[in-house]
């Protein structure tokens, strides 16, 4: 079959690798219909989280159930369904916890309860890396999805592909960062980030019934899609990002946003200041954006963290953390919990989820459509591929 490889940072390809086999009874084996490039396979393509070995990236991906495990008995062959991000066996203390990021039973190489840089990580996660489960990922034509009886879901048939694929996370995820904040209606909720991520929590916050909705990017063509898509207020972030923080205080008494999303993680666009500190201490990226939500958000209110950390930082603002009573949330979002909820939001048309693709790539393709995701270029905002496709 064809599937997308990373060889090393900034090297993906279109390969020709072995099909995947049943290797537990509650597997199933997938027909890739639709598949995506998520903001966070990003962090692997620029090597910012390691993967020493080629491996099949991707986990954002539906399609039609091709084969099933002996015990699998809610998929049959032919069934269509689009499948959560994190791997999990449904049957844990974590995932009867509603946590199946943290599954114990996903990631028997890495997993452990420290959560250390490289050791003792959470349950896995599909193409992303040794350290989360070393599973392939659906950037493919075809890929074995564990715990097959607990994760997928069927989609209606009338719906198409592209209208529910991003149920598989960046939905979920937008929506995990606006329960967090305990959005119940009228808040003001300001989203820093106007990618896909950002997007899709700033659509969930209109759902929760939020009374303002901002979103903070460095780049307009993202801020102008992201007004179109999800009808929110922008701000374009400029300099150190102080005009943000004004701005969103002018507009809320001097208290500042009842939630702040964070939607970008530790690799947003640096100046070489930024950059210099990092090496000095040893850090991956910056927690510029995470600072910003700190100070953004009003005293008492929350902040979401749904961008990736992989590492530790210094001068973590701990004192401002505790002097404004932040309540401060983060990791993988639990996307089992949230998706049928969710799907049944597509189901009814209260939510469009299709309105941000900007590009669409057979497979072949995938070099360019990392390149220019990475890049950001032609105006590109998500890329959705087609395994099929010539």
């Amino acid at each position: 079959m064809k599937a997308a490889v990373i060889h090393g940072p900034g090297k993906v390809t279109c390969d020709t690798v072995d099909d995947p086999i049943i290797k537990d009874p509650r597997d199933i084996i997938l027909k890739v219909t639709a598949t995506a490039i998520c903001g966070s396979d990003l962090h692997i393509y620029s090597g910012g989280i390691p993967q020493p070995r080629p491996m099949v990236l991707g986990h954002e991906f539906m399609g039609i159930v091709e084969e099933t495990g002996s015990s699998v008995n809610n998929l049959k062959r032919g069934d269509r369904v689009v499948v959560p991000f994190p791997i999990a066996c449904g049957h844990c203390f974590f995932c009867n916890h509603q946590l199946p990021g943290h599954c114990e039973h996903s990631n028997p190489e890495n997993y452990g309860p420290e959560g250390g840089l490289l050791t003792e990580k959470g349950g896995a996660l599909f193409g992303y890396t040794d350290l989360y489960g070393g599973y392939d990922g659906g950037q493919a034509q075809y890929v074995r999805v564990p715990y097959g009886d607990y994760g997928p879901r069927k989609v209606p048939d009338n719906l198409t592909d592209e209208q529910v694929l991003f149920l598989t996370d960046i939905f979920p995820t937008g929506y995990t960062g606006i329960d967090w904040a305990n959005i119940k209606g009228g808040e003001t909720v300001a989203i820093f980030g106007a990618g896909p991520v950002g997007i899709m929590a700033a659509k969930s916050a209109w759902l929760r019934s939020a009374g303002r909705v901002f979103i903070i990017d460095t780049l307009q063509y993202r801020l102008d899609k992201a007004a179109r898509v999800a009808n929110c207020e922008t701000i374009l972030w400029e300099g150190n990002g102080k005009n943000v923080i004004e701005q969103i205080r002018s507009v809320t008494y001097n208290r500042g946003a009842d939630a702040c999303i964070d939607a970008v993680g530790f690799e947003p666009d640096r100046d070489l200041l930024d950059r210099a500190k990092a090496v000095i201490n040893l850090e991956k990226g910056s927690v510029k954006v995470m600072e910003a939500c700190m100070s953004a958000v009003r005293r008492g209110g929350t902040v979401s963290v749904l961008g990736v950390y992989p590492t530790t930082y210094d001068n973590f603002p701990i004192g401002q953390f505790f002097d404004k009573g932040i309540t401060l949330k983060g990791g993988q979002a639990p996307a089992q919990k949230y998706i049928d909820e969710l799907l049944e939001y597509v189901v009814q048309g209260r939510v469009v989820l299709d309105d941000i693709i900007t590009h669409r790539l057979p497979l072949a393709k995938i070099a360019d459509g990392y390149s220019m995701f990475k890049q950001k270029e032609d105006n590109c905002v998500k890329v959705v591929l087609d395994p099929w496709a010539v």
